[in-house]
């Protein structure tokens, strides 16, 4: 059966009270009940296994009522239950789909050949101690690209090396308006892209969402041993996103990029520099204490 034909059939079958109030309150109330039934079920299966079968017949028809609260909830609510079906599936697809596995047409594919970011390329970090600051510094081919950075902090925390970050996300996402001005290929010769794309409020997103995150690993032992990323944090990077060309990457490939970042971060900070390979064709980022060979 097609979901908004049974949502039309159940609305049909609807003996709530009209009292806009009740109307609103009851299937909601109805949801929780359900729910509740199919979980008082489980529950005496779990603790009298041997005498309280779970029969399929029996979810399924606790299943049936929470479909029914769900289509009247949808119904008092002005939905179409295809479009929230279609919408969720979107969703799921976004957070689990493994799209980073997939080959993806790099963003820049139609700039100028020297407006592209490199496929591959090796950069190099090191650190010295200035004027009792701790100074991370990056260089591509020997020569430095970007300032010198410290931790911009009272504590030595290692954010000095998060120009992996940026990079990481160049790698696996095809997209960084800070490692673009890094390694110097803004996309001038289009105005408009360049502005929006590559431009200041651009990169500030960026940046803000490296910060942003930074701290999401502080509190997550800097992400080590980590398979996940809270989903909140993604769907705030994919909101931050949205008017950008990277928001055609999903949720499950900027996870991805911001876990093997980190692994390649913690290699650099854990060693006070080293060498980081991008390769934007197999979508990877690596760090290793020497140059790479």
């Amino acid at each position: 059966m097609d979901l908004r034909a049974y949502q039309q059939q159940a609305i049909a079958s609807d003996r709530i009270p009209t009292d806009p109030d009740v109307s609103a309150i009851a299937p909601l109330l109805g949801l929780a009940g359900e729910t509740g039934e199919l979980l008082s079920e489980y529950k005496k299966h779990l603790r009298d296994r041997d005498v309280h079968p779970l029969p399929k017949e029996r979810i399924a028809e606790e299943l049936g009522d929470l479909l029914w609260y769900i289509a009247n909830v949808a119904s008092k609510s002005g939905l179409d239950l295809n479009d929230i079906a279609e919408k969720n599936l979107a969703k799921a697809r976004d957070r689990w789909t493994e799209r980073h596995r997939l080959v993806r047409e790099p963003f820049d594919r139609f700039a100028e050949p020297d407006e592209r970011l490199p496929r591959q390329f090796d950069v190099q970090l090191t650190q010295a101690i200035e004027d009792a600051d701790v100074k991370s510094r990056a260089f591509l081919n020997g020569k430095q690209i970007g300032n010198d950075l410290t931790d911009n902090s009272y504590s030595n925390d290692g954010y000095r090396f998060h120009d992996v970050f940026h990079l990481s996300y160049a790698a696996v996402l095809g997209w960084s308006p800070v490692t673009r001005k890094l390694v110097n290929v803004k996309r001038k010769t289009n105005k408009k892209i360049d502005e929006v794309q590559d431009g200041g409020r651009a990169t500030a997103i960026e940046e803000g969402i490296s910060a942003f995150v930074f701290e999401y690993a502080l509190e997550h032992n800097r992400l080590e041993g980590a398979t996940r990323v809270d989903g909140d944090i993604l769907k705030l990077i994919k909101n931050a996103t949205r008017k950008l060309e990277v928001n055609e990457c999903t949720a499950a490939e900027w996870e991805h990029a911001i876990l093997t970042g980190y692994a390649a971060w913690r290699i650099i900070e854990n060693n006070g520099g080293g060498w980081v390979r991008l390769d934007l064709d197999a979508r990877t980022i690596t760090a290793s204490v020497s140059a790479p060979s």
